[in-house]
């Protein structure tokens, strides 16, 4: 059997050293798209701060890792499928057979329709390759402008803080992070930034990118100009998908995947953030866009590939995130759930914030700001759909109590 796994990222590393344990004797070639070795990509931010070197992005840094595996790692870029055949075109017209294949083909920035926008000293934030361009333009003191604080945004507005430029945040919506953190979260993030010197701007877009012989001019829609040496641009993330439209494989948002991980084409899988794959705080099938997903569905992926079948429980949408100090995350429904009920606890002077959504008597959703502590409890609580009996009401009443409810619930005790 010849097992070819399209993408080298965690979910393609990881099916492919599941894949020669599960099937020893197999042929296994691993394809990736850039020069360097398999690295992750949410490492970047660190190498871009300067807390690891490039080779600390590598997913695995002994660069004899694959060759040991008898795992054959080519670097190539997908064209089309042919699934009649069993063939994988790369870019280039070489072709591939296979016996089994596994897209991971992962994601690629959104870069909006704004004049200037492609202009030199304009980069996302995404490959090895951007982040030394990064490195060679945010210097001390310099001004850079980061459009978008959504989780990736954030993630890399930490890094350039630690470069010490001088930092201005164009966001689109309402609040930092709008598809993790409420309105009351995503002030006190954009606050506490403030406090550190940074510049955020939300409800605000970049309209127009000009260059000038100071470098940048980026127009925004509250008619202001910001002068920058730097755009960074963190405006979202798409499935590569392209190549599949017209390989009879059913995309929508991602490759669409059964409970197996399994296209519906024979002896075709899909994993990580190419595919739409379920998620078990909703039950719908999503494109869930973390490292920890990534990883499952590889595995997963790779032992039905080799013939064990294993189903995929559903992945838990989870975010946590470090804001130059201040650690937040959610979990599962964080906006709560139809006919569902929710508590808060607030003190917006330190910083803290907790949110629980409820479904019942189960906990399904959740916020945190400030709160470390209870990061292992909600998840926990979210995964096992661990019925709260009593302890739900007086969680209501008092969310500060969660661990004890989740330790006493765990032991059968009922609450005082």
């Amino acid at each position: 059997m010849h097992h070819v796994i399209l993408g080298a990222g965690p979910a393609g590393v990881v099916a492919a050293e599941t894949l020669r344990k599960a099937d020893p004797a197999a042929k296994i070639t691993l394809i990736g798209g850039e020069p360097e070795p398999p690295y992750s990509r949410m490492a970047i931010p660190y190498y871009l701060s300067g807390d690891i070197g490039e080779v600390g992005t590598y997913l695995r840094t002994d660069a004899s890792h694959y060759g040991s595996l008898d795992i054959d790692y080519v670097q190539g870029r997908a064209d089309a499928i042919f699934v009649g055949q069993k063939k994988l075109k790369l870019a280039g017209g070489s072709e591939l057979d296979y016996g089994t294949l596994l897209i991971a083909t992962g994601a690629s920035p959104i870069w909006p329709r704004i004049d200037g926008l492609k202009s030199p000293g304009v980069h996302a934030c995404w490959t090895l390759e951007d982040a030394r361009n990064i490195i060679h333009l945010a210097e001390r003191d310099q001004p850079v402008v980061l459009m978008g604080a959504g989780f990736i945004g954030s993630i890399i507005l930490e890094a350039l803080v630690k470069k010490e430029v001088k930092l201005t945040v164009v966001e689109r919506e309402d609040r930092m992070v709008p598809r993790m953190m409420d309105e009351t979260a995503g002030a006190m993030l954009k606050n506490w930034c403030e406090t550190k010197g940074i510049t955020i701007l939300t409800s605000t877009e970049v309209t127009k990118v000009e260059q000038n012989a100071d470098g940048l001019t980026i127009h925004v829609s509250s008619g202001d100009t910001l002068p920058a040496k730097l755009l960074v641009v963190a405006a979202g993330v798409q499935s590569n998908i392209g190549f599949l439209a017209s390989s009879g494989i059913t995309i929508d948002h991602g490759i669409k995947v059964d409970n197996h991980m399994a296209t519906n084409v024979p002896d075709i899988y899909a994993a990580g953030d190419v595919a739409q794959a379920k998620d078990m705080s909703t039950g719908e099938y999503s494109v869930l866009a973390i490292q920890p997903t990534a990883v499952e569905h590889g595995r997963i992926a790779a032992l039905n590939m080799a013939g064990q079948p294993t189903p995929h429980e559903g992945s838990l949408n989870m975010n946590v995130l470090d804001t130059i100090g201040l650690i937040s995350s959610s979990f599962g429904s964080w906006m709560g759930v139809d006919g569902g009920d929710s508590t808060r606890s607030v003190d917006e002077v330190h910083s803290k914030y907790l949110r629980l959504e409820f479904d019942g008597d189960k906990l399904v959703g959740a916020q945190t700001v400030g709160l470390t502590e209870h990061i292992g409890v909600v998840r926990g609580l979210i995964q096992t759909g661990l019925r709260l009996g009593a302890w739900r009401d007086k969680l209501i009443k008092s969310p500060q109590r969660l661990a004890e409810a989740y330790v006493a619930t765990a032991q059968g005790i009922s609450p005082a």
